[in-house]
């Protein structure tokens, strides 16, 4: 029986992991994605501006020491377990199962899942999925993974016109490809994208993919048709990235034993802060809103901290409401001393 079950593995939940441990609970993270992250994982190599009192970072950067902060008190944590079901047995009682079978128990739960599972959306092609070990894409690793490359990304959504902006200094050329007469991206992106070498295609869509001759797993050529006229024409390319958004799964809010209310959104309806109507369970990040939430990373670490401080009140109603801050905080004394000069 654990203090806390934190269901999400991304900032919220890491962060929430990091607080909890801080007020003394015993945490476990339940994940469904194989490595911790969440959404951030998807774009490594973006910069992200908008964390108070960080220092524009990539997004792999800030990953890496939001995930080292939340397991600073050695949380359990369970990856590839997705969550199906949340049961109150009893006052703080409660029960975690996934589809695994497995059934976790804790007095609390904090639900950090973002906007759900996150799974992008398959290039609707017959055998499409052979080319996925090799050249074609969902997300970008790594920008320099394209250089001097013949890159065709197809969609017009923001994150289509980043990538072909980001690549298109790097790549030998970037085709880009969307179905509609306009993009749907941001308008300051398409300018910039008008001003360099971006090969361009409206009413675009890629209809078939061939093996190239040296290797049949790699993409050689692709088809392209127009979506107006259905004449077809063909480009080689070294790597093919597809962008046509990603799937949302909140089947866990849907599906749970337990009425956690929801917004039209599917959000979950915070009351007023990270609490939900039901007592116990406490949520943070972008699947709670409440009418004074600013949806950016930071206020998810806000969120999370208020969550962490709810459950060790549910717990124990004795309990301060707030935790000792780390500047004063003696839990930290030992690990403080790698900062301090020598």
């Amino acid at each position: 029986m654990k203090d806390v079950t934190i269901i999400g593995g991304g900032p919220a939940g890491l962060y929430a992991s990091f607080y909890a441990g801080l007020r003394g609970m015993d945490v476990q993270i339940i994940d469904a994605q194989p490595k911790l992250g969440g959404k951030m994982c998807l774009y490594p190599e973006k910069i992200i501006w908008d964390i108070g009192g960080v220092a524009p970072k990539t997004c792999y950067e800030i990953t890496q020491d939001v995930i080292q902060q939340g397991l600073h008190f050695n949380p359990d944590v369970h990856l590839n377990s997705k969550v199906t079901d949340i049961q109150k047995i009893d006052h703080q009682h409660f029960k975690v199962l996934t589809d695994s079978g497995q059934q976790f128990s804790s007095k609390s739960v904090i639900i950090a899942v973002g906007v759900g599972i996150i799974q992008p959306q398959r290039l609707q092609i017959c055998n499409a999925n052979r080319f996925e070990l090799t050249n074609l894409h969902y997300v970008i690793p790594q920008y320099e993974h394209f250089r001097d490359k013949v890159v065709l990304i197809s969609g017009g959504g923001n994150t289509a016109l980043d990538w072909a902006e980001a690549l298109s200094p790097i790549a030998k050329s970037v085709i880009l490809v969307y179905r509609n007469s306009d993009v749907k991206g941001h308008e300051a992106t398409w300018e910039k994208l008008n001003q360099r070498d971006v090969i361009c295609h409206a009413n675009t869509a890629i209809c078939a993919l061939e093996g190239s001759p040296e290797h049949s797993y790699r993409i050689g050529t692709v088809t392209l048709s127009d979506t107006q006229t259905n004449e077809r024409f063909r480009y080689n390319v070294d790597e093919v990235i597809i962008s046509h958004g990603f799937e949302r799964q909140l089947d866990l809010l849907k599906n749970a034993s337990l009425d956690i209310e929801t917004l039209p959104d599917e959000r979950i309806a915070g009351q007023g802060n990270s609490r939900t109507n039901i007592d116990g369970i406490f949520a943070c990040g972008d699947v709670l809103h409440h009418s004074a939430k600013v949806h950016l990373i930071t206020s998810a670490f806000s969120d999370a901290g208020h969550a962490a401080n709810c459950a060790k009140n549910y717990i124990a109603p004795d309990a301060p409401a707030e935790g000792h801050v780390s500047s004063h905080n003696p839990i930290f004394k030992q690990a403080n001393k790698q900062f301090l000069p020598k």
